[in-house]
């Protein structure tokens, strides 16, 4: 009796660890946190006695367990998504958390030229070669290089645009080689690699990769940016709108705990993202006043950030402001005619 009670222990016990711990090949998100961007950026000799803040807005992403499965299918805010709805295809998970990372920096890059455009401010963009977001298994790259890697020059030759390296290998063929000077970890590499079939179209000779123009930005005076940790795009107009912040004497919060999400366009558009009833729900769950929403255009059939964002404050029943806004200029005209708190 006691060793059928001993083995009925550890079963029990197996059965918890698997429904606890087993990856199951799906993802669990859930709402996040406000994040008050003033850590995270610093201008240099910038205001800082603001008492108004910006903050932005996070979705937490979890590897999925049978238990967390069961329980997100009851939890309001959790979704349930598929490998295919996160990643793309021939897309590792740590090329994913790459290619997130990369959108963030390319944010903040949009994001601080507009700052500094309305502040009519100094900067420079330059490109800095092209970025590796993906390498082919099978791939002539396959063993050389890495997503996150920067390709600085090819066979001497560096490029002005993503184009010139494109228009370059096009002329190549399958068994050429070709000489490319790449930075990794702060440290430039010279990797030799043989063109190859593309393992995606047998009928064209290349790398074997996916990329993205890579760009670099200088301004005066120098902004620092911290968010190593946070990957994506959708900061992009809170970024702006703390860098504008530092940048001029007054608080254009107006003493206001301010949150919000959208991608920052080159143009100063505000684009459409990914999750927005989950960030309301955290924004809320974290005291936001004010929450910025892209008002973007979508079909008959679908919804905007902004009409979503509306509909899950009504259902929680936050006290929290929702605000359309189609351009960074909607969200400045906004604060500029709130009376100071």
């Amino acid at each position: 009796m006691k060793n059928k009670r001993m083995i009925l222990y550890l079963i029990l016990i197996a059965v918890v660890v698997f429904i606890s711990f087993y990856r199951m090949d799906s993802y669990i998100t859930r709402p996040g946190n406000a994040y008050e961007l003033s850590p995270f950026v610093e201008v240099q000799n910038g205001d800082e006695d603001d008492e108004g803040s910006f903050s932005l807005m996070t979705v937490s992403m979890l590897n999925a367990t049978p238990a967390l499965y069961v329980y997100a299918q009851f939890q309001d805010g959790y979704k349930i998504l598929q490998p295919e709805q996160v990643r793309s295809p021939h897309e590792s998970e740590e090329e994913y958390n790459v290619r997130q990372l990369k959108l963030m920096s390319d944010s903040q890059i949009n994001a601080l030229k507009a700052a500094f455009e309305t502040a009519d401010m100094p900067y420079e963009v330059e490109t800095a070669g092209v970025f590796v977001l993906n390498v082919l298994e099978g791939g002539a790259a396959d063993d050389s290089l890495k997503a996150g890697d920067r390709v600085l020059s090819i066979d001497g030759n560096d490029f002005e645009s993503q184009q010139d390296f494109i228009d370059y290998l096009a002329e190549k063929q399958s068994g050429d080689s070709v000489e490319l000077v790449i930075e990794r970890n702060e440290r430039e590499l010279i990797e030799t690699i043989t063109l190859e079939p593309l393992p995606t179209d047998p009928e064209r000779a290349g790398l074997g990769i996916s990329f993205v123009e890579d760009k670099t930005i200088t301004t005066e005076p120098e902004v620092s940016i911290d968010s190593e940790e946070i990957g994506g795009p959708s900061a992009g107009l809170m970024f702006t709108l703390e860098i504008i912040n530092q940048l001029l004497e007054e608080d254009i919060a107006k003493g206001y705990d301010v949150a919000g999400t959208g991608t920052m366009e080159s143009e100063g558009e505000v684009g459409r993202i990914g999750g927005i009833d989950q960030k309301v729900m955290a924004a809320d769950n974290d005291g936001m006043e004010i929450f910025f929403a892209p008002d973007d255009e979508v079909s008959a059939e679908g919804e905007s950030n902004y009409e979503v964002a509306v509909e899950t404050a009504e259902k929680i029943g936050t006290d929290m402001e929702i605000v359309p806004v189609k351009t960074l200029q909607d969200a400045l005209d906004y604060l500029e005619q709130l009376q100071p708190k």
